[in-house]
């Protein structure tokens, strides 16, 4: 009995067991989604923050770069000098007149009669070229001139013997306008074969090359026998007229109101030590060029004497009205570039502390300092020996003397 009621006993136990587990509720499907959902915003949070560490981790990686990469500069500021009542600027030096001579017909180059360094006159025979399809289109356009010529005296004769019989009605008035109508027809031709002759002619003469200026041949680029092609694709010579030489120079704005047409202007050159050449104010762009603030002035010296070379470099000596604030700088703190001397300043930006590269006006200078006209003020941080890369804009890490790395900006 014993065993059956515990045997009944366990069972009743065992089924139990199983009603209750039955009887457990399944996971809705909303809390199931509200789940996953859970689980995807976690994974879109974790690789967004991976994402912003990444990008962070760059940036400051790339600012970190261009701070080592920045060039380091002490910088000083500039020291007062004397004032000045005037000033000295750079100035290109050109032919008052510069033309490059090309052929107006095609052929062989058969001679030439000037080389380099040549004066020639206006009208002087520089070349000939040889050009036989010219020659030859000449006598077929006057066989032309010559049928048109005979065809049109025929017409002529025909059309003035039917105007004369015509009065006594031995031909019909319509023969007669038809006649007198041929001869003015054939006449036209004769002109249009007149003007053939005359364009061929008119080709035929620049088979022969000539001077259109006085004035000296500074480079020929052909020899005999080159084939010569008509138009701007070879250049045979250049001619420039150098008894008036043009002086080009660039005047800062603020001495623009300075200077007057007319006005004479010494100009030294260094080949030509202790010797100073007057020339005259002729016009100026009267525009002030936006790049770079300055003014393009032309003066014109008289070089008949031919001591002066078109192409070189001259010193241009302006006076100023009234005594001008000069500031003394290190010569090795300018930056000579193609566009004139430059000066960095350091100037502090949103970006940190940058450089600013600002043209100058050189005054006088005695090798290891140079008196600065016009471009600094007395409140500027000049850079000491600029490297010859620097350019404008560029970051750059400021010390002063004896620290080890100081950053500028304060």
């Amino acid at each position: 009995m014993t065993q059956t009621s515990n045997g009944s006993s366990q069972h009743a136990t065992s089924e139990h067991g199983h009603e209750s587990a039955a009887k457990q509720n399944p996971i809705s499907p909303r809390l199931a989604v509200m789940g996953l959902v859970l689980l995807l915003i976690v994974a879109l949070v974790l690789g967004a923050l991976g994402v912003l560490r990444r990008k962070n981790a760059d940036t400051v990686l790339a600012e970190r770069t261009q701070e080592l990469g920045a060039p380091t500069v002490t910088v000083a500021p500039p020291k007062a000098g004397a004032p000045i009542d005037s000033f000295v600027l750079p100035g290109n030096v050109t032919a008052f007149t510069d033309s490059p001579i090309y052929a107006r017909t095609s052929g062989y180059l058969t001679h030439w009669y000037f080389d380099i360094g040549a004066r020639v006159k206006k009208g002087a025979l520089l070349a000939e070229i040889s050009a036989p399809e010219l020659d030859q289109q000449l006598a077929g356009a006057e066989n032309d001139l010559a049928t048109a010529q005979a065809t049109a005296n025929n017409a002529r004769i025909q059309a003035d013997r039917y105007t004369g019989l015509v009065k006594s009605n031995a031909v019909s008035q319509q023969d007669t306008d038809t006649f007198v109508n041929q001869a003015a027809a054939t006449a036209a031709a004769v002109r249009s074969a007149q003007s053939n002759v005359q364009r061929v002619k008119e080709l035929q003469s620049y088979e022969k090359i000539y001077a259109p200026f006085d004035g000296v041949i500074t480079a020929r680029t052909v020899d005999t026998g080159q084939l010569i092609d008509t138009g701007a694709a070879k250049e045979l010579f250049r001619l420039q007229a150098n008894q008036t030489l043009r002086v080009y120079t660039n005047l800062p704005q603020i001495y623009s109101q300075s200077v007057k047409v007319g006005m004479k202007i010494g100009i030294t050159f260094a080949e030509h030590t202790g010797k100073t050449y007057m020339g005259t104010l002729v016009r100026t762009a009267d525009a002030i060029d936006p790049a770079s603030r300055t003014l393009l002035v032309e003066i014109d010296v008289d070089n008949r004497a031919g001591e002066l070379l078109p192409g070189s470099l001259a010193q241009v000596h302006f006076k100023t009205p009234t005594a001008a604030e000069t500031f003394i700088i290190p010569i090795s703190a300018i930056i000579f570039r193609q566009e004139g001397p430059r000066v960095g300043l350091v100037l502090n930006g949103n970006n940190g502390t940058i450089a600013h590269l600002v043209p100058i006006v050189i005054g006088e200078d005695d090798g290891a300092t140079a008196q600065i006209a016009s471009g600094i003020g007395a409140n500027d941080r000049v850079i000491q020996d600029p490297p010859d890369s620097l350019i404008d804009g560029e970051k750059v890490t400021v010390v002063t003397p004896g620290s080890a790395g100081q950053t500028g900006g304060k």
